[in-house]
């Protein structure tokens, strides 16, 4: 799939305390309407349900695009 704005395979990310700050720094420099990729070898859920409504409130919309066993991919949408 193309027309993503962004794409952060977060299984290639060490250390580990940079994995959120990496999503975090990709998401913030979409603009208006642009869209990230992200995948991953487990689900996202832990970062659309406590991480992003924190820190970006009411401004993005996400959907999988893979919900593995293997590879979760999602992709995330700047809306605001």
């Amino acid at each position: 799939m193309s027309g993503f704005s962004g794409r952060v395979d977060i299984r290639e990310i060490v250390p580990h305390k940079d994995k959120y700050p990496t999503v975090h720094k990709t998401f913030e420099s979409l603009n208006l309407g642009e869209k990230m990729e992200l995948l991953n070898d487990h689900d996202f859920h832990p970062i659309f349900a406590y991480k992003f409504p924190l820190d970006f409130p009411e401004q993005y919309e996400w959907s999988y695009l893979e919900e593995g066993p293997e590879v979760w991919r999602a992709v995330v949408t700047r809306i605001k």
